[in-house]
């Protein structure tokens, strides 16, 4: 039996955290969390009660309404990966839109979303056998985590593959779109006030800009049956 290890994944985005998260708990029988679906959740809910836009954010609106927000993970057996429902519904097609994207990272900066989402994020992984991805889990949620991992790669390369994972299932986008938004959500999730982007002092840097996720995966394994070994 593997030993209840606590994995915290941070990193910018589309730097494939969330595909070497689901390999991990597949391979050791751990739960996958993934903090960013919920973010993403929080942020859908603030587009379709028209809390943000393009040019407004009625913050206080959204912080008052937080309560009426229900979050959980379902796992899908035919995907073998759990799927993000907001009030019951499943939203996991709807919160990864570019439009989202757009705002998400906005999203993240209140703290009143941050404290309800650390805190539910917490009681998930409070049992350990947990590998959990996002921005601040081996700084905030997990900061005692037994492996933390730090993923980067250059902006056009993450760029790139967002981009191809879009058209591929049928999203019209453009690449200079595309490119703009991660660019701009590194310079937001770097330089918010409340749990910046920042590597954990011991974690272990990935820059995968020009790794496959075969050789990542293999990496990790090996730093895992370390600790649980």
């Amino acid at each position: 039996m593997n030993k209840k290890i606590t994995i915290a994944i941070d990193g910018f985005s589309s730097t494939g955290k969330s595909t070497i998260a689901k390999l991990i708990a597949k391979k050791y029988n751990f739960i996958y969390v993934d903090t960013g679906a919920m973010y993403r959740a929080v942020t859908l809910y603030a587009l379709e009660n028209n809390f943000i836009g393009s040019d407004f954010f009625n913050v206080d609106s959204l912080v008052s309404n937080l309560k009426k927000i229900s979050l959980k993970f379902i796992f899908n057996e035919h995907l073998s990966f759990a799927e993000m429902y907001l009030n019951d519904v499943n939203i996991e097609k709807e919160i990864r839109s570019l439009k989202v994207s757009q705002f998400v990272s906005k999203i993240a900066e209140i703290t009143a979303v941050r404290k309800k989402l650390v805190l539910e994020q917490q009681k998930m992984g409070e049992n350990g056998g947990i590998v959990m991805d996002g921005r601040d889990i081996g700084t905030v949620v997990f900061p005692n985590a037994d492996i933390k991992l730090f993923m980067t790669a250059s902006a056009d390369k993450r760029a790139t593959r967002r981009y191809k994972e879009l058209i591929d299932r049928g999203d019209d986008v453009s690449f200079k779109d595309i490119l703009f938004n991660v660019q701009e959500r590194d310079r937001i999730d770097s330089t918010r006030k409340d749990s910046p982007l920042v590597m954990a002092e011991d974690a272990i840097e990935f820059d995968n800009s020009d790794m496959g996720i075969d050789e990542q995966f293999e990496r990790i394994c090996i730093l895992i049956d370390k600790k649980i070994s």
